[in-house]
């Protein structure tokens, strides 16, 4: 019998329907929730339609929802139900998670005020919050800040009380927390840390109207939201005599078992070596010791802690944290970054020997959590600032075995290995359906692809370069397939050289690549249906759901005339502006239904798209040149515009920066660039392979005193080698890195024709700049294109907050929608 149906009584069942082979337990799982379990750590999703059910377990497991447990008869072995059923168990697990804390101020109880804890209080969040124009959340911690996100997301206007000086503080240390709020308050929400709430108070109508702080000050609220922290469930242990600690929850050995031998206790309701777990992960685990007892009366499994490690994106902006990021009390020293201008912090915690990592905190960039988790407890490879900055990869030979590869289900290193051969597994999904590692938060997937590597090709076994599941082929290889074949949709290419019906991993590489070999509007046909996100609307999307627009502004020179409109645009549709580090200007914030109109005015201009949304070249940066600089030899102005235009619109496997200077002075930052250009007095000198972002590098020198022929041809075949061979999303810093051979090799191939392919690549770029269209333009002469710039199908022009949907009979009806296709509304 299992009391509670969350996330961790889920997996308790799942794993022992998945080992109980000869079905020697029958299962009743009794959930008080009018549902069955549902992914509870994306509950705010919901809000935007998002269906978070769990699979259901299958016919031969009882589930009772809209029912709960009211007493347990211990000596019966039997529970009561709301129901009136009296069920026996022969074990019982407890798995009735927590509840929300309210703290006992004045005002709790008025209309308006409501706790953040399942589907349901969403539903009556959403439905009060019509028609007002406040909200306040109580509490700065994670699931307060996805309540704040949510309440905004309603259109309220939205502002956090978080009692610590700092948001999540659990997580975060100081620095962490203070740079969480800058990107907080950048989405126009209001922080108000370090001052605790004193009473909620009431409006005329009699409900909750404003949050009053202790040091008097008031926030507007029509909407409050408590998300405080909370309390173990723990009262049909009590009632029934069970041991519960000083603080709430369960007392349980590390065998999840209570002091009654039949009854265990999982997740949040449990209390396990003096602490309660509110993190997936540790609950998962405890489901899976407890069905190791089950299976095995002599099981010796037992819980022994579990990685408190976290990554998440919140609000758009990369969070993590991992080991003990709070260890200066120890004796451990600090090594910290901070970008303002980027909102970027980095803390890393080592001991004082600078060798042994002890913990961290990443906020506005996480790329390197999976390497540095698994160091935590361990030597460092290299200096604590390469780490930082992931210029030390963790290869997957190197870990010890203990180390936690995936905190969400507690598997290990050594476990993973050992699968690895023992079952022989020979790609991803394999390992993630075998040993559960990656099949949850999914952060620890690379880190597992490298143990996973290193094993094969330890084994003298060669090591897969496919790109998914569905393709046996890495990316150079399709874009072979594709170009010799004559490919140009991807229905045939999965159906010719693939399996099953693709997915978000190989639909946009096939797409990109169809892209760069010319294959026409990627908004046209089958190919609309592989974009990544900004592709879509060939716009980037923003944090808030709106878009930015970005005109391409060649080489950054622009005419006066030019200027105004771009004015005129921004002021009449409200845009936010910004100029770039990419001589452009951004707008800022505007609607999907909005974008053609925006388009129109600008390519009226003379403008076109900027393919800032793209996997394609960016912009081309330039100083003044010898145009107006006294130190200028070359016209860099010139050259930087010639380069724009003819490689504007190049599809490749990452995006393309590049830049030219018109002296040594370099004032256009050439050398971080993809491909990078400095005039010297004979001509030019063209740099390769740069990278100015979160792993700088410098470009390599490639050839010297080019004339301008010569500079075009060199990178016009840099290009095309680039997009041909690479990996999907690999940056050209990366390529070049791990191109065998290096920078001699990729003279030979480009100067030398050492391939026998430079005939080939010439075309190819030939073909590109003879076939080029602007998309903008494009999408706004092609019915079919500009049909999907729409928010609502009925309300084409603004989107219209009377539109609502109903359930009818299990079927999502639309309603007031008039002279639309059902395969549009489908769509």
């Amino acid at each position: 019998m299992v009391v509670g149906h969350g996330p961790a009584a889920h997996r308790l069942v799942e794993a022992l329907r998945e080992r109980d082979t000869a079905g020697a337990w029958k299962v009743t799982v009794v959930g008080e929730e009018p549902r069955t379990a549902y992914d509870r750590v994306a509950l705010t999703t919901h809000l935007e339609g998002a269906d978070l059910a769990y699979p259901p377990h299958g016919d031969e497991v009882t589930v009772l929802t809209g029912e709960r447990v009211v007493s347990i008869d211990r000596e019966a072995r039997a529970v009561t139900t709301s129901a009136g059923r009296v069920l026996g168990y022969d074990a019982l697990v407890l798995a009735t998670g927590s509840a929300p804390f309210v703290p006992p101020v004045e005002g709790k109880d008025l209309p308006g005020v409501f706790v953040y804890r399942t589907i349901e209080d969403l539903d009556a969040i959403r439905a009060y919050a019509e028609g007002r124009s406040s909200g306040a959340v109580i509490g700065g911690g994670l699931l307060g800040l996805e309540a704040a996100r949510a309440i905004q997301g309603l259109g309220l206007a939205s502002g956090v009380v978080e009692v610590a000086p700092w948001l999540m503080p659990r997580q975060l240390d100081e620095g962490g927390g203070a740079m969480l709020r800058r990107h907080i308050e950048a989405l126009d929400m209001a922080v108000h840390a370090g001052t605790p709430m004193s009473r909620l108070a009431a409006g005329e109508d009699g409900a909750v109207a404003k949050v009053v702080l202790q040091d008097g000050s008031e926030i507007d609220a029509q909407v409050v939201v408590f998300s405080a922290g909370i309390r173990p469930r723990d009262e049909l242990a009590r009632e029934c005599g069970l041991k519960v600690g000083e603080r709430g929850g369960v007392v349980v050995d590390a065998a999840c078992r209570t002091e009654d031998p039949d009854v265990y206790a999982i997740g949040e309701c449990a209390l396990i070596g003096g602490m309660v777990y509110g993190l997936v992960g540790p609950c998962f685990s405890m489901a899976e010791v407890v069905v190791d007892h089950l299976l095995d009366g002599d099981s010796s499994a037992s819980f022994e802690g579990a990685d408190l490690s976290t990554k998440l994106k919140l609000m758009g902006v990369d969070v993590a944290s991992f080991g003990d990021p709070f260890a200066d009390a120890a004796g451990a020293l600090g090594v910290t970054y901070t970008d303002p201008v980027a909102g970027v912090y980095k803390r890393l915690l080592v001991s004082d020997d600078a060798r042994t990592l002890l913990g961290g905190v990443l906020v506005g960039d996480a790329e390197s959590y999976s390497t540095l988790r698994a160091y935590v407890g361990g030597t460092l490879p290299g200096a604590p600032e390469q780490m930082l900055f992931g210029g030390t990869e963790a290869a997957g030979g190197d870990l010890p075995g203990a180390t936690v590869i995936c905190s969400c289900n507690n598997v290990t290193a050594e476990k993973i290995r050992c699968d690895i051969a023992e079952h022989e597994l020979r790609d991803v999904p394999a390992v993630k359906s075998c040993t559960r590692a990656g099949s949850s938060c999914g952060s620890c997937v690379p880190l597992v692809k490298k143990l996973l590597d290193a094993e094969l090709a330890a084994a003298g076994i060669e090591v897969s370069k496919a790109i998914c599941e569905h393709f046996a082929y890495s990316r150079a290889e399709l874009f072979d397939i594709i170009r010799v074949r004559g490919i140009t949709a991807f229905s045939r290419l999965i159906a010719e050289h693939g399996t099953g019906r693709g997915c978000d991993i190989c639909k946009p590489t096939v797409a990109s690549i169809l892209a760069s070999l010319g294959n026409g509007h990627v908004l046209k046909g089958e190919q609309a249906a592989l974009q990544d996100t900004n592709d879509h609307f060939l716009a980037n999307m923003q944090k808030n759901g709106t878009y930015s627009v970005v005109p391409r502004i060649p080489g950054g020179e622009i005419t006066p005339e030019r200027l105004i409109v771009i004015g005129e645009v921004a002021r009449d549709y409200g845009l936010y502006t910004k100029i770039t580090g990419g001589q452009r200007i951004d707008l800022f914030g505007a609607r999907v239904e909005q974008l053609p109109q925006i388009w129109k005015r600008l390519v009226d201009a003379g403008f076109e798209s900027g393919h800032a949304y793209g996997k394609s070249l960016r912009t081309v940066k330039s100083c003044v040149g010898s145009t107006w600089c006294r130190y200028g030899v070359q016209d860099s102005v010139g050259m930087a515009i010639r380069l724009e235009l003819r490689y504007r619109g190049l599809r490749a496997p990452h995006k393309l920066k590049s830049a030219v200077s018109g002296c040594a002075r370099e004032c256009a930052e050439a050398q971080s660039k993809d491909f990078g250009v400095i005039a010297t007095e004979k001509g030019w000198n063209l740099y390769l392979a740069g990278n100015g972002g979160m792993r700088p590098r410098h470009a390599d020198l490639f050839a010297t005193d080019l004339t301008d022929e010569q500079l075009i041809t060199c990178i016009d075949r840099f290009l095309m080698f680039y997009i041909r061979t690479a990996d999907r999303l690999q940056r050209t810093s990366v390529w070049m890195e791990g191109l065998e051979g290096g920078l001699d090799y990729l003279r030979e191939v480009v100067l030398e024709d050492r391939l026998g392919i430079c005939a080939e690549l010439d075309a190819a770029m030939d073909r590109h700049v003879t076939d080029y269209s602007d998309e903008w333009d494009d999408a706004l002469n092609d019915p079919e294109v500009l049909s999907r710039f729409v928010s609502f199908v009925n309300a084409p022009e603004t989107p219209d907050p009377s539109i609502a949907f109903e359930v009818e009979r299990d079927q999502i009806k639309p309603v007031l929608v008039a002279g639309t296709s059902l395969e549009v509304i489908s769509k």
